[in-house]
């Protein structure tokens, strides 16, 4: 008698799996798609760029070893060649000195109904810190990586409202892939065979390797698109950022910066207060891979800083190991040196979320996964329908 009510457990939850399965995936397959295929195209977005932009990057060797400009300096040489109507926003600074400097215009706008309108400008300048000479601009706005990421978080759509048109299918394409792997699970032993690889010896009907494809890629794919959708809807979703810092850290937000009124408010603007603090950060962090300085003096709200921040990043094309500096805007003076192990653990895992997403922070044999498990979830809403497709017109054939 137990085995027969397990028996009929098994099978209820089977057919609501089903239902489930089919209903999301005929709902959402398409956004599925469109997400999958824009974040897998993206993933190696550092290679492909350091690759292409690799003359604007490498200096040239007869001009390595020279005292490099003051950075006010090559901001103005920047303003005034591209005579933008917007000022330079930031600067990365790469501690290998035969690496150039990278000058970034960015402002964006919260009116605009999509991203075209949203984003004002985004450039990237690359200049020879030695010489001054402009050696590319890049208009990242209409770069395929930039269209493509935006394509990812939401659609193209406002930054407001645009993520939760991806953040809902997301959702439901986490029941999805629970349910697929309740569907995939064998019931026996000897059905285990045919569920872990292909066996087309004898078989010649497309629909039968259509299933296959869906059930037996869909499952071996399954728990890396967990994982790339759960660290999707962290950035999506404030309350599934609030939910992880509280399991990580036993708060319900990460701590907020202090700030930190200038002691030197009342003295002149240093004019050297950039090189000041490229200084300071360069002997306290040699060894990292570069460091960024705000140079507008406003954050991404668009509201004025206090203080002059620098974030350095420990390793290349990695966020994940982040170092905060704070001087004062006024003198350049050192207020506060908060090192990446010295954070909590929320705090930790916030700078590397982007990194798990991408497959960054495993390395390159991480992003060749990342890759080939995308792939796959591209594919997966086609599979699916040509599989509830084939069933439909198995079904019209008998009436």
């Amino acid at each position: 008698m137990r085995k027969k009510h397990h028996n009929k457990k098994k099978a209820s939850s089977k057919k609501w799996s089903a239902k489930l399965h089919l209903w999301f995936g005929l709902s959402v397959g398409i956004i599925v798609f469109i997400v999958s295929l824009s974040g897998t195209l993206y993933v190696f977005k550092d290679e492909i760029h350091n690759s292409l932009r690799k003359e604007a990057i490498d200096l040239k060797k007869e001009d390595i070893g020279k005292k490099p400009l003051p950075i006010t300096l090559l901001r103005e040489k920047v303003s005034l060649e591209l005579n933008e109507k917007y000022p330079v926003s930031a600067v990365e600074i790469p501690l290998d000195k035969t690496k150039s400097y990278q000058f970034e215009y960015y402002e964006k706008s919260k009116k605009g109904w999509n991203y075209f309108q949203q984003v004002l400008i985004n450039k990237q300048v690359y200049v020879n810190q030695y010489t001054g000479e402009i050696l590319a601009v890049y208009n990242e706005k209409y770069d395929v990586f930039s269209i493509l990421k935006y394509i990812h978080w939401g659609l193209l759509l406002n930054s407001e409202w645009g993520p939760y048109t991806v953040g809902i299918p997301t959702v439901l394409f986490i029941i999805m892939l629970i349910t697929g792997i309740i569907l995939w699970w064998p019931k026996n032993k000897n059905a285990r065979k045919g569920r872990f690889w292909f066996n087309w010896e004898n078989v010649k009907n497309w629909k039968r390797k259509n299933y296959d494809l869906h059930n037996i890629l869909g499952f071996y794919a399954s728990f890396i698109a967990l994982l790339l959708s759960v660290t999707g809807l962290y950035f999506a979703y404030p309350y599934v950022k609030n939910t992880f810092t509280f399991a990580l850290s036993g708060s319900w937000e990460l701590p907020k910066e202090k700030e930190r009124k200038s002691p030197d408010s009342l003295m002149a603007k240093n004019e050297a207060i950039f090189d000041l603090a490229a200084a300071q950060t360069e002997k306290l962090y040699a060894k990292s891979s570069s460091f960024r300085i705000n140079l507008n003096g406003k954050n991404k709200k668009g509201k004025e800083l206090k203080n002059l921040p620098v974030t350095v990043y420990g390793l290349d094309g990695r966020y994940s190991e982040r170092n905060i500096l704070t001087f004062d805007k006024y003198s350049g003076k050192l207020l506060a040196n908060k090192p990446h192990h010295k954070l909590n653990t929320a705090e930790k895992y916030s700078n590397a979320n982007y990194d798990i997403h991408t497959g960054s922070y495993f390395g390159i044999i991480g992003k060749i996964i990342w890759f080939i498990a995308g792939l796959i979830c591209t594919s997966l809403p086609v599979t699916g329908f040509l599989v509830w497709w084939g069933k439909r017109k198995k079904k019209g054939k008998k009436i």
